[in-house]
């Protein structure tokens, strides 16, 4: 029976120099690809470049940077794409900001009756 590849040893597999270069030129195949299956009918096109870049954003540092100066050119398409290459960021960002907006709900809502009972004639008996 083989012996299951530990997660350590791919990691320092995948990180080696002749792979990461081999993920990066797959990566920028894929996103050239994209043009002519782009011409088909369909949204082939589309699957194909976000397979290349995420393969490309994977293994370059230069390519990451130039990818957040793009979100924040761009911060609708931004959610987009991280949305689409299921980016860890890009979940936990969206957590937050909801949250944030459930606690500005709650916030809102929590001083609109405090307010009121500010206003409000007292209960209290006088026994």
């Amino acid at each position: 029976m083989p012996a299951m590849i530990t997660r350590r040893q791919w990691l320092r597999f995948i990180n080696h120099p002749v792979v990461e270069w081999s993920i990066f030129g797959l990566g920028i195949l894929l996103m050239l690809a994209a043009i002519p299956v782009g011409a088909l009918p369909g949204p082939g096109g589309i699957f194909v470049f976000a397979a290349g870049l995420a393969l490309v954003l994977r293994t370059s540092m230069w390519a990451k940077r130039r990818y957040v100066k793009f979100k924040r050119w761009q911060p609708k398409v931004g959610r987009w794409a991280d949305w689409g290459l299921q980016r860890r960021s890009a979940r936990r960002r969206e957590e937050l900001r909801k949250e944030h907006e459930e606690r500005r709900k709650l916030d809102g809502a929590a001083n609109a009756p405090a307010e009121a009972q500010v206003n409000a004639p007292s209960d209290v008996h006088g026994d």
